[in-house]
């Protein structure tokens, strides 16, 4: 019932800043739980942040808090990722993600609905 979509990928020098944004479709999208992993080549899926429906709950993954925040406008049933501070070891693909239940989560395997994900490169 939910599709989405990552766009802002793209290549950064050390230190440097990226928003991603998610759009997502579909019904009740607005009211899902959303959040974002990445995955390096050769390295496992890895949460990076989670945010309630509403808005008003967020939660990050031990190596990028501080330096991440996600954000989410239902209006727009749209859900962003702002880096700052980025770093080569923050290269991967980022993947967007909901679930049903409406509620924050950090395992790959309680979310139900995937984006195809967008490149971020960060350069020495």
């Amino acid at each position: 019932q939910v599709q989405l979509v990552e766009s802002g990928g793209g290549l950064v020098q050390a230190g440097g800043s990226l928003r991603l944004s998610c759009a997502a479709s579909g019904r009740t999208s607005s009211t899902y739980a959303m959040a974002w992993f990445r995955q390096a080549p050769g390295k496992e899926r890895e949460f990076v942040a989670a945010i309630s429906w509403s808005g008003g709950s967020a939660y990050y993954g031990d190596s990028v808090k501080g330096r991440i925040t996600i954000s989410r406008d239902n209006a727009k049933n749209t859900v962003y990722l702002q880096m700052n501070s980025l770093q080569p070891d923050d290269t991967a693909v980022y993947y967007c993600a909901a679930q049903a239940r409406a509620i924050i989560a950090t395992k790959a395997s309680q979310y139900q609905y995937w984006g195809q994900g967008t490149q971020v490169t960060v350069s020495s």
